[in-house]
């Protein structure tokens, strides 16, 4: 066993890995996984322990461990971004700023590729001009001397299936609305989107030069789905910047924007990581280089020569390109790179990480099991009632799709009193809207754990498709109290339950016997009820000053005669031994009780 200052005292969060955790303490993982072993668990370096787990450990190995001081506005876990998690168990001294990364969407004929375009162009100097014709899907933009790295996606599908693959790569979203037009279905589809995601909006009202430009109109509609505009009449806090990507026009004020508000967020990584680790942003076979991959570099510095595992995939880094087709020999934080050297082809969302060799990287594969690229997404109502036994998420997220305004507005509304109903629970619709269950309703629902509820409304093919592949529950209805019904019971699977003790049976305690191998064992009779082993044992001890609780915990094992047995009446004698307590005395009484939930409602 590692010995250490008994004094020393070590931050851990609320996870870390078992390789995070051994760096921390400055001890070989191994030490820490034969102390795991002892505890009947069983990891990899490269798993996850919660807190009270490391704790253990690290007291084991004399250490003291005291929880990672998190900024007050950040103490709810649950509300942290992606990247604010994936940080959590670096050291804040290790932490510096880095370049946001956007995503631009929104409507397909809105201007989100002039725009991005127009961004690019205005960062690439003369001599460079070819190298914008370099795609690799995401590119870096200067302003003011700071650097912000933008996501090419094809629009806010792409953006949801990297979120369904559990990869968030996005700090800021930008959604182009055409001042002409305004909000249109997909923009209400990428603003649902962006919302799930947990990212700041910022609006790029484009097309403003034109003569049909109407932004009242677009400022009022934008206020009636919840983004209030931050001007005077509307004194709301979400900015809305009128650009023109034809023209030029605003280009600078929404940069400015984008920079204020990333001081707000204030992305961090730690550079030196030893850990690196990044998304996948696309990939695609390349004539004469094989599979290359743009990649976004998230936390630590990748550098070329790295060995790259990428799910099943893996492969040495033989060259790494910027967004400019330039050879780079290193990419911190936020940096979007293309490379090659990979053994196969990784998707869109895909986590990367960094090994030692590829000897050690084909090791991993040949241990992941064979379902390893199988991915479970949206959860079933049923599976709300499961999250009240492991304590796991409150929120029970839906999607309501309905055939007209007439059956939304009454199912949402309330879906919003279940929401009040419940302190502990929150009800959480991320769409309402009128039409038929579409793919993207299911892609919102696979990437953000939401359940789909319709009403009289029907799914199209695309969506069967979809839910079938990502495992997202669809619910119909026709009776709209059924769906009430439904989610009423999945609220209440969420509260945390009340247990009341219930006594099964009471018993004396007769003789005491010494047993080889086992310990001092009570000899009781049962004097009233029942004995089970699955009980909670109470053991009472009467003095002059009268009875009092002398201990209270489990029922380890019941015996008759040499028989273990999980239960026995009344007026019959048997041997006990309890968890934790061997001290019995002949006329102890022994109370046995077990807990049974109260059904709140």
């Amino acid at each position: 066993m590692a010995t250490a200052n008994t004094e020393q005292q070590i931050e851990i969060p609320d996870f870390i890995t078992v390789r995070e955790l051994a760096t921390t303490m400055n001890v070989s993982p191994i030490n820490i996984i034969k102390e795991l072993m002892k505890s009947g668990i069983m990891a990899n370096i490269n798993q996850q322990i919660d807190f009270d787990t490391a704790s253990i450990i690290a007291e084991e190995l004399g250490f003291v461990p005291v929880p990672l001081a998190l900024d007050d506005e950040n103490e709810d876990v649950g509300d942290l971004p992606v990247w604010r998690e994936m940080i959590a168990s670096e050291k804040r001294k290790n932490l510096a700023p880095r370049p946001p990364v956007i995503t631009i969407l929104g409507h397909v004929d809105h201007g989100k590729t002039s725009l991005l375009d127009v961004i690019r162009k205005e960062n690439v100097a003369d001599g460079e001009a070819g190298g914008i014709t370099q795609h690799i899907g995401a590119y870096q933009a200067k302003h003011d001397g700071r650097l912000m790295t933008f996501l090419d996606t094809p629009g806010h599908a792409a953006f949801t299936a990297m979120r369904a693959r559990g990869a968030q790569a996005t700090d800021i979203a930008v959604l182009v609305v055409a001042a002409d037009d305004g909000l249109m279905p997909q923009t209400r589809e990428a603003i649902d989107h962006a919302r799930a995601a947990k990212v700041p909006i910022i609006i790029a009202m484009n097309k403003i030069d034109l003569p049909s430009a109407n932004p009242h109109k677009v400022m009022q509609q934008l206020n009636d789905v919840g983004l209030t505009p931050d001007d005077a009449m509307y004194n709301g806090d979400t900015m809305v910047v009128p650009v023109s990507a034809k023209m030029q026009q605003g280009i600078d004020e929404l940069l400015e924007s984008i920079l204020l508000t990333a001081d707000d967020i204030e992305p961090q990584a730690n550079p030196e990581a030893d850990d690196v680790t990044g998304v996948v942003i696309e990939a695609r076979m390349e004539r004469g280089r094989g599979v290359t991959a743009t990649l976004l570099v998230q936390n630590g510095t990748l550098k070329k020569g790295d060995t790259l595992l990428i799910g099943r995939n893996y492969g040495r880094i033989k060259a790494m390109y910027d967004y400019h087709g330039k050879l780079i020999k290193e990419a911190p934080p936020s940096t979007p790179v293309s490379v090659s050297g990979l053994n196969g082809m990784p998707s869109a969302g895909d986590r990367f990480e960094i090994v030692k060799s590829e000897k050690v990287a084909r090791g991993i594969v040949d241990d992941m099991p064979e379902d390893t690229d199988h991915l479970k997404s949206g959860p079933t109502l049923e599976d709300f009632f499961s999250q009240l036994q492991d304590g796991s998420s409150k929120t029970l997220s839906l999607i309501v799709k309905a055939d007209v305004q007439g059956s939304l507005e009454p199912i949402v509304s309330r879906l919003n009193e279940m929401d009040s109903m419940f302190e502990e629970v929150k009800v959480d619709i991320l769409r309402a809207a009128i039409g038929s269950i579409s793919e993207s309703d299911v892609m919102l629902a696979s990437a953000s754990g939401a359940v789909i509820m319709g009403f009289n409304v029907k799914t199209d093919s695309a969506a069967e498709r979809a839910a079938s592949s990502d495992e997202v529950e669809i619910n119909d209805y026709s009776v709209i109290y059924h769906l009430f019904d439904d989610v009423e019971k999945a609220v209440k699977g969420l509260l945390d339950p009340v247990y009341e003790q219930k006594l099964v049976g009471r018993a004396e305690v007769m003789a005491m016997f010494r047993i080889k191998g086992v310990g001092n064992v009570a000899g009781c009779k049962v004097r009233r009820g029942k004995v089970v082993r699955k009980a909670t044992a109470r053991v009472i001890r009467t003095s002059q000053s009268g009875e009092r609780i002398i201990f209270d915990g489990p029922v380890s094992t019941l015996r008759h005669h040499s028989e273990k047995i999980e239960e026995i009446g009344k007026d019959r004698e048997f041997g006990l031994s309890v968890k934790g307590w061997d001290r019995f005395r002949p006329g102890d009484m022994i109370e046995f009780y077990v807990k049974e939930r109260v059904h709140q409602y």
